[in-house]
């Protein structure tokens, strides 16, 4: 049997160019208004406007943060007249926003728990 090499154990070039990209992913994730507004589209496609009335961000802020998210490949738009609908390009990123937030809750009750074990101990 042959010994694995540093590369082997490191990952070939092909895993290492996946690592950034899903890293590039993880990195326009990482906003919570981005968040927010992927949450808006789990539904359907949306305006800017519509966008704006659902989370009363302003026009511009919005704007530039959809901009970020069709960058790296998350929304895609659709233009009818003068109109651009935005929409997710794969749903399966609602699922990857849902787990994290799964995490987080988890964390935020187990830190409940151990607060409230806490000031029982100091109560007694």
């Amino acid at each position: 049997m042959k010994p694995e090499s540093a590369s082997e154990n490191t990952g070939t070039g092909i895993d290492k160019k996946i690592y950034r990209m899903q890293a590039e992913i993880c990195r326009t994730l990482a906003d919570p208004i981005r968040l927010e507004l992927l949450d808006n589209l789990k539904e359907g496609e949306r305006t800017v406007t519509e966008l704006v009335e659902a989370t009363g961000l302003r026009q511009a802020n919005v704007s530039q943060h959809l901009a970020v998210m069709r960058q790296a490949e998350l929304v895609t738009t659709r233009r009818q007249g003068i109109t651009i609908y935005y929409s997710l390009t794969n749903p399966a990123i609602i699922q990857a926003c849902t787990i994290t937030k799964q995490i987080l809750l988890e964390r935020l009750a187990e830190a409940h728990k151990f607060i409230s074990t806490v000031q029982l101990s100091q109560e007694n």
